[in-house]
C-alpha cells in the first residue's frame, strides 16, 4: 500500500488554487501517464494536467498536519484546517482533502517544486474556477465534482 497524500484546498471567491503541471520522462515505459492512456512508443511527449497542493504524510504525522506543511512548503501559504471534504482513492493511494481556514500570505511556488521547476517538469501555481477544471485536466478526475460543489455554497 502506498503512502497517503494529504491535499489543501485553498478557495477564493468561486476558485480553488491549483498546480498546472507539465512533465515529461525520459520514456513512455516509465511513464506511468504514458500507460494509463495507452500511449506506445519510445519516448513519452509530455502531460499537462493539474493538482492540488499536497504530499506524502509522513510517519508520525497526521493528515491534518501534512495537507497544512505541504501547503506552506509548496505555497508559501500558512493556513489551519477547516474540515475534511473528500477521500480519495487512486493508483491504490488513499487522498485526504482538507478545506483550509485562516489562509495568509500571497501563493508563490516554493520548495522542493520551486528546485525541481524546470522544461521537463513544470509547476505553475494558479487560481482555477469550475469551468477551467476539464480544460486544466485536474486531477484525479473525481474531485472535479467535490470541488464544484464546495465553490457553489
Amino acid at each position: 500500500m502506498r503512502i497517503p497524500r494529504a491535499v489543501a484546498v485553498v478557495t477564493e471567491g468561486r476558485r480553488v488554487l491549483v498546480i498546472k503541471r507539465f512533465r515529461r520522462q525520459q520514456s513512455s515505459a516509465v511513464c506511468v501517464m504514458c500507460s494509463e492512456n495507452g500511449r506506445p512508443g519510445p519516448g513519452c511527449q509530455g502531460h499537462h494536467y493539474a493538482v492540488l497542493p499536497g504530499g506524502h504524510i509522513e510517519a508520525g504525522e497526521s493528515a491534518e498536519a501534512a495537507a497544512v506543511r505541504e501547503l506552506a512548503e509548496e505555497t508559501g501559504l500558512r493556513a489551519g484546517i477547516d474540515r475534511q471534504i473528500w477521500t480519495s482513492q487512486e493508483r491504490g493511494r488513499t487522498g485526504l482533502y482538507f478545506l483550509m481556514a485562516n489562509v495568509t500570505g500571497v501563493p508563490m511556488l516554493s520548495g522542493p517544486e520551486a528546485v525541481a521547476n524546470g522544461p521537463d517538469n513544470s509547476f505553475e501555481l494558479l487560481w482555477a474556477g469550475p469551468d477551467q477544471f476539464e480544460a486544466l485536466d485536474l486531477r484525479p478526475a473525481d474531485v472535479r465534482v467535490v470541488l464544484t460543489a464546495l465553490l457553489a455554497t
